[in-house]
């Protein structure tokens, strides 16, 4: 599903126009964006946790020129499932 797929279905589902279902999950995506991006986890019940995690750095190679190089450390943005999401891709 993309985002304009995304949009079409929360506005049919809610009875939004498009462009109010645009506007609300654009909403959506910029609180998580700036609350990740202050180093806070978002919990949405039944739905799973979103959570900046730290990754230490490493030796990788580059398959170009098999040089062996090193990833710095950096941060990036994880997802967890919840309980209720899990069930639901069981089925």
């Amino acid at each position: 599903m993309t985002k304009t797929e995304l949009i079409s279905t929360v506005a049919k589902d809610t009875g939004l126009t498009k462009k109010d279902a645009d506007t609300a999950v654009n909403a959506v995506i910029a609180a998580i964006t700036n609350t990740l991006a202050s180093g806070e986890k978002v919990t949405i019940a039944g739905f799973g946790t979103f959570e900046v995690r730290d990754r230490k750095e490493k030796k990788v190679i580059n398959p170009q020129t098999k040089k062996t190089m090193i990833a710095p450390a950096c941060k990036a943005p994880a997802f967890k499932p919840g309980q209720a999401l899990k069930n639901a891709v069981k089925k």
